[in-house]
């Protein structure tokens, strides 16, 4: 099985979503999985133009000539793709959006009607790889994935795929107090539960009800992270003022 994560964080390699993503493909990986993590900050990825010729001139193939040139056949030599991202203004970021709509041409321009009585364009491939989706966001609380959440259950049912598992964990600038000898072991704990997660889509193709229902557990109580996430953004703040004077 061929695994490949698109990361999509404006920070690159730096990001709190790539520790999730890490711990994700090291349970993958112990289940026989190959796996790839794609940073997209560090590829020359164009906009789509919109002018259509991925349909019209070079049917199934885009015009544009930057990396995408060898992301697109990874893309679609995949078992199950992974999108990960943080949360940036309730929606996903522009480097992911720009991303996903550089996968027009795997699609017909004709429309057709699907069993749920909407619409979408015809398939041109026959089966499309399984998507997976991974984000964090800075905030605590499920509530900031709901943009994403529909976002990319639309996207599965536009690729006439499956979306086999959403892990979205708040609280993210928790996974920077590896040092805290509190928070220590529960990032631990749900760095083990992510690795787990990454077994069972390799063996089952879906998560588990319990590793659902444990990954979205908050890893503090959302009140206590509020209280020292201000503190620490305090902090930041007079320190850069201060390194301004």
């Amino acid at each position: 099985m061929k695994i490949t994560v698109f990361s999509g964080s404006h920070k690159g390699g730096e990001g709190n979503t790539l520790i999730m993503v890490e711990e994700f493909l090291k349970g993958a990986e112990e289940a026989g999985a190959e796996t790839e993590n794609i940073i997209l900050a560090e590829k020359n990825i164009r906009r789509c133009r919109g002018k259509f010729e991925c349909w019209l001139k070079t049917p199934g193939i885009c015009t544009i000539r930057d990396d995408m040139d060898d992301l697109l056949p990874m893309f679609m030599a995949s078992d199950i793709v992974v999108f990960a991202c943080p949360v940036y203004f309730d929606n996903v970021p522009s480097l992911m959006k720009n991303f996903i709509e550089r996968l027009a041409p795997f699609l017909l321009p004709q429309f057709e009607e699907d069993g749920m009585g909407e619409y979408r364009h015809v398939k041109r491939y026959e089966t499309y790889p399984k998507f997976v989706v991974v984000s964090n966001a800075g905030l605590p609380g499920q509530t900031n994935f709901d943009v994403g959440r529909l976002f990319f259950r639309r996207l599965a049912r536009t690729f006439h795929t499956e979306l086999i598992a959403e892990i979205y964990r708040g609280e993210g600038e928790i996974f920077r107090g590896t040092n805290n000898i509190m928070l220590k072991p529960l990032i631990g704990k749900y760095k083990k539960l992510l690795r787990s997660a990454g077994k069972e889509i390799v063996e089952n193709q879906a998560l588990s009800e319990k590793t659902i229902k444990d990954l979205e557990k908050p890893i503090v109580p959302p009140s206590l992270y509020i209280k020292f996430g201000n503190e620490e953004w305090d902090r930041l703040i007079k320190e850069y003022q201060k390194g301004e004077k």
